[in-house]
Parts: structure tokens; C-alpha cells; sequence
């Protein structure tokens, strides 16, 4: 509780608002290094490194414009599932067959899950990041829209300096602050890293076995399911009610089966004792998905429908799957935040709820753009095609 406490107050004290000006951010260095004082990290580390941290301007830039929020479903999955990746994917998971079947018997995680986020974070360990960490973190830190987040992993990364006996310029990485060959934030390495490859040490950027390992233990310890996939691509009968579409609304494959739901061959779903949820990320004219418990756990690692999405279908296409049935659209254009954020903005005056206006079509937002479909007739499916954005008065504009 205390620890809540003087996170709560840290946010108000310690953070600063926009700092693109380079006072602002030399007096949030200040009040981290009072944070990181009062957590007891030595005193090299707030009196050497800290006072040497730098502003990222870039950072900023590219929080803003996150490919999960940007691009179109059809787009970021013909990015990150290409032949090229999926092939290589089979060569690693034939190439460390035996020991991702070790790493299954012991987390209860299939080998060719981890060789998939491995695929989609690093493509592979081709490019593990070159932005230095600390000062990554530093600058999200104190940048409002995520503070208390980033001050944490600020913390623990710098606390790993010592525990790991790094150095400032050895921790490079994504924008965001992940590390390593499966991009594990400084939370998820000092919490889940472990070592793999058996040297007594543990280093997520020189060791894959060490990065497969930790993202085993990640997994299980999100709650994997062992012995249940993640998903799979299904077919929805004409009559199907999208308004009971996303993951909020679960329901017994028992159900999905009464409504019509199929497997893409037409076969039915499997008569197992287990819920799902529909997705249709494309919308009604798109591939639908029904998704399961380990679904939600790929979303902890990262909050993105469409990641979460890609990460199944790439380790299916792994182990052999082909590709999908009904394939998205290329031809429709992804919005630009300032169009999300007016549609979040017009469904809130509307009375449809849609949480808070941040340009992020996320859950909220789908289900007030469903509840608002159902009310003027069309189809439910929280898809914001151009006849929905007709309805809202609000006029296209394609992200740039």
C-alpha cells in the first residue's frame, strides 16, 4: 500500500508535462533521481548515469503512431505474416526442435509459439533496436500520457544495470524500452528471464536460447493453458449477430455452434467444454476469429488485438497451418488518429460510450461504435467503414 501511495504522489511530483523543452526535462531527471533514491538504488546510478540521461524526441514521435493503431488489419498482418518469415520460422523451430520440447515439458508452451513472437518482435534476432534504453524510458517517463508505467520500467531498468552488470551503452532496444531478442520490457527481464542456454548468466540480446526460455517462462507465467490453442479462423453464417462480437462477450463453443458458427471447412466447432470470443478485426466482409484463453494471454504481452491476432496465425502457419480462408481487403485505407479520436468524440456526445478520446480504436471504442450500428440498422461489427463514418457525420480521413 505504501508503495501505491508514493507511486500515486510520484506521478504528480515527479512528472512533467510535455517536454519538448530542454528545462522541463532536466527538472523530471531531478525528481526521478529523488525516486530513485527513495528506491535505493546506489548512488552511481543516480549521481552518474541518471544526470546523463537525454530527450528523445523521436520517442515521442513514434508513441504517437503505434502500426497496431495505424494500419489497417489487412495491412499489418501482410507486413509481419510474410513468406519469407514464415519459412525461416520452420527452419528455427526444426533447427531448436529439441530444445523448445524441453522448454514445452517444462512451461507448458509449444515451441512453435515462442519461435512466433520471437518472428514478430525481432524478426528472428535481425534487429533487436538500436535506441539506448535508459534514455527511452527516461523521456517516457516523463512524458504525461504513460508516466507511472515508464517511471516503473525506468526503475527496474536502471536496477538491473547492477543485477545484471551492464553497462548504459550495452541496453539498446525497441523505442519503447524492450530489450533483447523477444523484447521483454525491464518489468518482464527482471521478472521472467532465466537462463537457457546454461553459462550461469543471463543475456536476452547475445543468447536465443536464453530469449526462447524467458518467454517460455514469460507465457506461463501470464497464465498459459497448456494443451489449448490460441484461436482459429472460422465462418459466420449471414444471419450472425456482430453485436455480440469482441472479446467481452464470451460464450460456450456450444453456443457459437447453436448460432451457426463453423470451422472454414463448414465442419462444427469442437464439442469441448471451453468459451470463446468473435472477433472480426476487418469487419463483417473480413475473416472472423473465435479465440480462447491463451488468446488474452499473448495480450498481456502486448495489449494489441491485431499483435495478438498475428502471433496465433504466424505460429500456425509455423506448424504447418495454411493460409486464411476469407483474407482481408487491401483496398480499404486505415484512419488517422485525429479520425478516431472524432469518432470516439461523436460516439461520447452520442451517448455511446466509448471511454476516453485518445485516437486508439481499442475495445471501448468497437463496442460504442457496435451499440451505435445496431441502433441506426446496419451491421454490428464495430467496424468503422466508410458508410458507419457517413452515419457520424465525419468525414474520411486516411492516415498519413
Amino acid at each position: 500500500m505504501i508503495k501505491w501511495i508514493f507511486s500515486f504522489f510520484a506521478v504528480i511530483f515527479f512528472a512533467q508535462p510535455a517536454v519538448g523543452q530542454e528545462g522541463d526535462f532536466a527538472r523530471c531527471i531531478a525528481g526521478l533521481r529523488e525516486r530513485a533514491k527513495s528506491e535505493r538504488l546506489p548512488a552511481w546510478i543516480v549521481d552518474e548515469v541518471m544526470p546523463n540521461l537525454s530527450y528523445q524526441s523521436r520517442v515521442i514521435e513514434l508513441d504517437r503512431s503505434q502500426p497496431e493503431f495505424t494500419q489497417t488489419f489487412a495491412d499489418y498482418l501482410h507486413r509481419r505474416l510474410t513468406p519469407e518469415r514464415i519459412e525461416r520460422g520452420r527452419q528455427l523451430r526444426d533447427e531448436y526442435d529439441l530444445f523448445l520440447a524441453e522448454l514445452t515439458r517444462k512451461y507448458g508452451v509449444p515451441g512453435h509459439y515462442l519461435i512466433a513472437f520471437w518472428g514478430l518482435e525481432t524478426n528472428y534476432g535481425n534487429y533487436l533496436g538500436k535506441m539506448p534504453t535508459l534514455d527511452c524510458l527516461a523521456t517516457l517517463a516523463c512524458d504525461p500520457r504513460r508516466s507511472d508505467y515508464f517511471t516503473g520500467e525506468l526503475m527496474t531498468a536502471l536496477s538491473l544495470l547492477q543485477r545484471e552488470s551492464l553497462t548504459p551503452d550495452e541496453m539498446k532496444g525497441s523505442w519503447a524500452g524492450a530489450v533483447g531478442h523477444t523484447q521483454f520490457m525491464p518489468s518482464a527481464y527482471s521478472r521472467h528471464a532465466v537462463d537457457g542456454d546454461g553459462d550461469g548468466t543471463i543475456n536476452l540480446w547475445q543468447s536465443e536460447r536464453d530469449a526462447l526460455a524467458s518467454g517460455a517462462n514469460f507465457l506461463a507465467g501470464l497464465g498459459w493453458k497448456t494443451g489449448e490453442r490460441w484461436g482459429r479462423e472460422v465462418t459466420l453464417p449471414e444471419n450472425f449477430p456482430y453485436a455480440e462480437t469482441g472479446l467481452a462477450n464470451r460464450k460456450p463453443l456450444s453456443a457459437w455452434r447453436d448460432l451457426g458458427v463453423t470451422m472454414t471447412d463448414g465442419t462444427p466447432l469442437p464439442d469441448v467444454g471451453m468459451k470463446g470470443a468473435i472477433l472480426v478485426p476487418a469487419g463483417h466482409t473480413g475473416p472472423a476469429f473465435i479465440v480462447y484463453r491463451n488468446f488474452d494471454v499473448i495480450m498481456r504481452w502486448n495489449r494489441s488485438e491485431s499483435y495478438a491476432l498475428s502471433v496465433g496465425l504466424l505460429a500456425d502457419r509455423i506448424a504447418g497451418g495454411v493460409s486464411l480462408a476469407r483474407p482481408p481487403s487491401t483496398t480499404e485505407s486505415a484512419l488517422s488518429r485525429r479520425t478516431v479520436e472524432k469518432i470516439q468524440m461523436r460516439l461520447n456526445d452520442l451517448g455511446f460510450s466509448a471511454g476516453g478520446v485518445d485516437g486508439v480504436l481499442g475495445p471501448a471504442t468497437r463496442s460504442a461504435l457496435r451499440a451505435f450500428q445496431k441502433s441506426t440498422g446496419m451491421v454490428a461489427d464495430g467496424h468503422p467503414d466508410g458508410k458507419t463514418l457517413r452515419a457520424l457525420k465525419i468525414a474520411l480521413e486516411p492516415s498519413s
